[in-house]
């Protein structure tokens, strides 16, 4: 289990519709995926795709899909985390159907599931920045992600962690994703190993 900072047992998470663009790009405007400023596209444009949308439009759909500056919108794409009113962190949570990719790669092996199934909603994405990682923000972003979708009515949420080893590093490159134990704390059990460092993880609600 991560060490619980103090300032982590404070955070305030809040969707991301009810956040401003510029509290939701201070968390994910230089974060790269792969080399690329992702916007948390990954897993929502083919691969064949990727390279014909630009940043910027990346960013755009970020910002149209999370809703930003519009609290009544019934819809947004994830949540905000903040110490008092700075944006720390960002967590990417909506229905698995709204991930093009998750049930065309690895992830999705050994599987044969409903893969229309709005009722399951998914984790894809967890960023924190710089200066406030290692404190324990994950394991709160990763609870707070299963209440939002359980509140909005989804019957399973699942996760596609990385295996850690306690003294060996990984890659914060790699580890985006959240990692196996984040969500374990979080109640989310094991449902397949489709390599030897990828965990799906799931809860049913």
């Amino acid at each position: 289990m991560a060490r619980i900072t103090t300032e982590a047992a404070t955070l305030r998470i809040v969707p991301a519709n009810e956040v401003s663009w510029d509290d939701l790009g201070a968390v994910l405007g230089a974060v790269r995926c792969h080399g690329d400023l992702c916007f948390c596209q990954r897993f929502k444009i083919l691969t064949s795709q990727w390279r014909s949308v630009s940043d910027e439009e990346r960013a755009h759909r970020l910002r149209t899909q999370a809703e930003c500056g519009h609290p009544d919108s019934e819809t947004t794409s994830g949540l905000v985390g903040f110490l008092g009113d700075e944006p720390v962190a960002w967590c990417a949570v909506e229905p698995r159907t709204s991930y093009v990719r998750l049930t065309r790669q690895v992830t999705w092996a050994g599987r044969n599931e409903d893969k229309t199934d709005e009722g399951v909603w998914a984790i894809t994405c967890l960023v924190t920045r710089i200066p406030y990682r290692w404190q324990g923000f994950t394991y709160q972003m990763i609870a707070a992600a299963v209440e939002f979708a359980r509140e909005r009515g989804a019957h399973a949420v699942e996760g596609y962690g990385m295996l850690t080893e306690p003294g060996k590093e990984i890659t914060w490159g790699e580890l985006h994703v959240g990692s196996r134990n984040a969500f374990a704390a979080a109640g989310l059990g094991e449902v397949t190993r489709p390599t030897k460092r990828r965990v799906v993880m799931r809860i049913d609600l």
